[in-house]
């Protein structure tokens, strides 16, 4: 391995940074100590005396869907080596770490070198000086890029000023080729250990020569969320968040971390919707840790799959057919291209084969004016009836117009074609292009997802099809017509990804946009200006809350922001009843405010209670 094949993975790496989110492994020491090594040995050593060992480690993240693995080097450095004996096998040590990562990657993962503070304190609060460090750091990392290492990680250290000596002894060893991922560890104030605020480190690390920056270690996920989501205002480099599964509890003798693989996951979803690009684990995290979040990671962005399938407008190929117009598509349709406010009320299918409670749900909202019923699919990855055939049963039955949300979880390619000609051809027309929740988030977490493609690549076959187009740009011999909706969150922490995103959603096809559950009306304003070129319907999402803790459960769960004031007005209602209706209330206002900036409301029934959507629909008035 040589210098120039480390440029070239480093290319290669940061490609796929651009392009994508990044799964990293997880801890190398928890592993380890779970096959019985003992807490006193020299873990770094272990790849001179038990290279397989270590290597089965890497192949078990590997398995769980690691694209980054981090050589096991962390403590492999002069200062560290020497309180065990193996000073002089610097050199040695690295380069075997690096050897045993890559005959585990192969072709499947980029191999990182792996580089942890000294151990010891710096000037002005100890004996080693700036100078001193960085040769040290030198001395280690001038190894591993001799071995072939793809990228470098810097993690785990707690003083800037340490971490920046590595930095720069990163720089002298391997120049400005090779990709750098720098770590801090924080403590539960989000500072780092000498005080330094979450302001100071990102500006500095964003001022350095790194190609990524991000946080490791510390307390567990939760802090390192509320830091990212600070780090996020003061630089624009790809993020990367790699916590400890919580802190350690000794039980009969051993260190036990708390955090389950599922809680990890749920976090990991937290980080990547904030704008996280390389996401993984540290103390405490193992490979099944990895393979919830990895499952979580490719929920969110399939990632070059997507791209695989992305086709192109079908308008410049000879054989495609002319769409038809939006008014001509469906009711819903006719009405948006006529500038009439309209009402979708959500629906879910239920858990067995008795719709009857949904139908009557539907026929109380046409009564009450309502255009739509609006159904998710498999909402919460819960296991319900088709919610193609519930749309089926309530236009059958109650005679109002249905649109369907349609989800690439549980799909390939293939399904998803035959599905959206089979909903045409049944009288189902009305789509939202949804990407859909994982399958952790439900009661069957093993369940595997397919996500082929994602709401953008959803949104290309559906418009392929409205062109009498298959996937492969065959015709088909005719078109459907369906009216393509997509969804849009203008809460989103990462407003530059959700506004990119939405971009490629309307590229691709989109006619009609439904948002996110949206409480704060100032973030729907800010939203709708920021894609007004784009000059699409919007349909507000607008939730009516039960209660406080359902608005907590919003803000802390959803993560949708709620404004203070409803917050306090929800907090002091003194029963359930007086509740809902202050929900109702809320609610009501809210549309009234929207109605001048959108195209419509889709209102959601919490628990099944259709007469509070209804209630709230009441507040739309004359809608010709």
């Amino acid at each position: 391995m040589g210098a120039s094949l480390t440029q070239t993975r480093s290319a290669e790496f940061r490609e796929a940074l651009a392009n994508r989110v990044l799964v990293a492994d997880g801890a190398m020491g928890t592993m380890l100590y779970q096959k019985g090594v003992f807490i006193n040995r020299c873990y770094d050593e272990l790849n001179l005396s038990l290279p397989a060992l270590v290597r089965d480690v890497h192949q078990e993240y590997i398995k769980a869907g690691s694209e980054i693995l981090e050589t096991n080097t962390f403590g492999a450095n002069r200062k560290r080596l020497a309180a065990y004996g193996f000073a002089e096998k610097v050199r040695l040590i690295n380069q075997a770490g690096v050897r045993i990562a890559r005959e585990a990657a192969r072709d499947q993962a980029f191999v990182a070198g792996t580089v942890g503070p000294l151990g010891i304190r710096l000037e002005p609060l100890g004996p080693t000086s700036f100078e001193e460090a960085r040769a040290i750091f030198r001395e280690q990392i001038e190894a591993q890029v001799e071995a072939g290492i793809d990228l470098l990680i810097l993690e785990t250290f707690r003083d800037s000023n340490e971490i920046r000596e590595a930095i720069f002894a990163a720089r002298e060893a391997a120049g400005d080729d090779i990709a750098i991922i720098a770590q801090l560890s924080i403590e539960d104030d989000c500072r780092l250990r000498d005080g330094t605020s979450t302001e100071d480190f990102t500006r500095r690390l964003d001022e350095w020569p790194v190609d990524v920056i991000g946080l490791n270690c510390s307390s567990g996920p939760k802090v390192m969320l509320e830091a990212i989501e600070k780090m996020l205002a003061f630089t624009k480099k790809p993020l990367s968040a790699m916590p400890n599964a919580g802190l350690p509890a000794t039980v009969e003798g051993r260190n036990i971390y708390l955090c389950s693989p599922e809680y990890m996951a749920q976090y990991a979803r937290r980080f990547l919707m904030a704008g996280v690009r390389i996401v993984g684990g540290c103390c405490g995290t193992t490979a099944a840790h990895i393979k919830e979040i990895r499952s979580e990671a490719r929920s969110l962005q399939p990632g070059q799959r997507t791209l695989d399938v992305t086709i192109e407008e079908p308008a410049t190929r000879a054989k495609s057919l002319e769409k038809i117009p939006i008014r001509d598509k469906s009711a819903l349709g006719g009405k948006i291209a006529a500038g009439k406010f309209v009402a979708f009320v959500e629906i879910l299918p239920p858990r067995g084969i008795d719709a009857s409670k949904e139908i009557d749900g539907a026929k109380l909202c046409k009564t009450a004016g309502i255009d739509c019923i609006n159904v998710p699919d498999g909402p919460r990855a819960s296991a319900r009836m088709s919610a193609q055939v519930t749309c089926q049963l309530i236009q059958r039955h109650a005679e109002i117009e249905a649109v369907l949300h349609f989800c690439c979880r549980d799909r390939n390619i293939l399904s998803i074609q035959s599905e959206l000609l089979g909903a045409y051809a049944v009288g189902v027309k009305n789509l939202i292009c949804i990407t859909g929740d994982p399958p952790r988030m439900g009661t069957y977490p093993d369940a595997t997802a397919v996500f082929d493609v994602d709401a953008i690549g959803l949104t290309n076959i559906a418009n392929n099809l409205n062109h009498g187009l298959d996937l492969g740009a065959n015709p088909m011999g005719s078109q459907t017509a369906l009216l393509i909706g997509v969804g849009a969150n203008p809460g989103a922490l990462n407003m530059d990804e959700e506004l990119k995103r939405f971009d490629w959603k309307v590229r691709a096809g989109a006619e009609y946009v439904v948002t996110q559950p949206v409480f704060d009306l100032d973030l729907l304003e800010s939203f709708l200006k920021n894609t007004e070129h784009h000059k699409l319907p919007f349909i507000a999402g607008i939730w009516p809350l039960t209660s406080f803790r359902n608005a907590e459960f919003m803000v802390n769960e959803l993560r949708v922001p709620v404004p203070e004031e409803y917050m306090d007005r929800m907090r002091r209602a003194e029963s359930a009843e007086a509740a809902r209706a202050e929900g109702v209330a809320i609610a009501r206002q809210m549309v009234e405010r929207v109605r001048p900036m959108v195209a419509g409301v889709q209102l959601s029934a919490p628990f099944g209670r259709y007469q509070m959507a209804i209630e709230v629909a009441e507040a739309i008035g004359p809608r010709e």
